[in-house]
């Protein structure tokens, strides 16, 4: 069994515990992104600016991208102090224990990360100036505003990413691991592979609202209660097709792909969306499917969070552009118009995650694959998981 999911039968596993603390970073993230609302009405209002206009589209122009960026990334702060609450109240729970199986953190292993994928992201980018498409860009630097943003960027981006790779790679990870243990947990499974697709489709197509969102959730639980019962009563959970389900998803790849999904999906109000299409959330997946396989084959995050807070830092230093969710006083400004083909998917997801993996498994020595990926996940034997203080 992957010791690092492992780690969630220590504590306080229940899974109706996992979702309560997940509203807890949820409420904590709202309440972070007031200062940044507060500001963009404050300055709406002293420009004579109608306030009934302000959408998520006109959100990221209305101040100064340093500013911005700065009331963003703020809320991602709030929303780590939610999750270590939720962590330590909630799961009787250390930090350490939802970052990785080791007594304490390995930098060597986030700073390994930081600086390979650094180095390799920023020099993609170079070439791509100087080579490849130097039409597409314009320089952008300017002394004075790109100090301020490295001040930010350095000091809360590594923030925001981190607070990602602890929610997602690391507690949500090992809460829905321990969740599959439970008896009807492919029923749930099944359920949510259904409906949340449908929730998105008609959030996208038709753009719902708030009540009809709500009316549809109380019918789809309602709907569920009442194919369980059935179920229940005609003893369809003690089946051998039941059975056989429950062992498939009691398997290490489920928290994998529930977790890289939720991610991915979580970036659909992005502006590169609009932009781009969303056939772009087949990178964000894959990228959580990525970091998923990453943590899950080196037992810890630290190699996730170095990649990640490199991936996001250097390019909010190095490259902006109109479109993107943080623009930024970068040194470079794309000016290309805004297009995403079928190999921009296939390039980084299918052909350079692979390869990363692979340097990284040769750097530290990973073995073991299949078991680390597809292992069953079992309780561990009493004595081996006593709830830690």
């Amino acid at each position: 069994m992957n010791k690092f999911i492992a780690q969630a039968f220590k504590v306080e596993h229940d899974f109706w515990k996992y979702l309560v603390g997940s509203i807890v970073v949820f409420a904590a993230a709202l309440v972070g992104q007031f200062p940044l609302l507060g500001a963009v009405v404050i300055k709406m209002i002293s420009d004579g600016t109608d306030i009934n206009g302000l959408n998520e589209s006109t959100m990221y122009t209305i101040l100064d991208s340093n500013v911005f960026l700065f009331l963003a990334l703020l809320s991602f702060a709030v929303a780590f102090i939610g999750l270590y609450i939720a962590v330590k109240f909630i799961h009787k729970q250390k930090m350490i224990t939802v970052a990785t199986s080791r007594s304490k953190l390995d930098w060597k292993r986030i700073w390994f990360a930081f600086f390979f994928w650094g180095i390799v992201s920023s020099g993609l980018v170079l070439v791509d100036f100087f080579y490849l498409a130097p039409e597409s860009y314009v320089y952008n630097f300017e002394m004075q505003r790109f100090i301020i943003l490295a001040i930010i960027a350095i000091a809360l981006v590594p923030i925001q990413t981190s607070l990602e790779e602890y929610l997602f790679r690391g507690y949500l990870m090992q809460g829905f691991g321990a969740a599959t243990v439970e008896q009807y947990f492919p029923f749930a499974f099944l359920i949510s592979l259904i409906t949340i697709p449908m929730f998105i489709i008609l959030n996208i197509k038709y753009s719902i609202s708030y009540v009809m969102n709500f009316g549809l959730l109380l019918i789809v639980i309602s709907v569920g209660v009442v194919i369980f019962q059935i179920i229940k009563v005609n003893n369809g959970f003690e089946s051998k097709s039941f059975n056989k389900l429950r062992d498939v998803c009691q398997r290490n790849w489920t928290p994998l792909l529930i977790t890289s999904a939720i991610f991915g999906l979580l970036h659909i109000a992005n502006p590169e969306i609009d932009k781009l299409g969303y056939i772009l959330l087949i990178h964000y997946i894959g990228t959580g499917v990525f970091l998923g396989i990453m943590t899950l084959m080196d037992e810890g995050i630290e190699l996730a969070l170095g990649f990640h807070a490199a991936n996001n830092l250097f390019t909010a230093l190095l490259v902006t552009a109109d479109w993107t969710v943080f623009q930024t006083h970068s040194i470079l400004k794309d000016v290309s118009s805004p297009k995403y083909e079928l190999m921009d998917v296939i390039l980084p997801v299918f052909i350079m995650y692979p390869i990363l993996l692979l340097i990284f498994a040769k750097v530290f020595k990973w073995t073991n694959w299949k078991e680390k990926l597809f292992g069953k996940i079992e309780v561990p034997p009493q004595d081996d998981y006593k709830i830690i203080d």
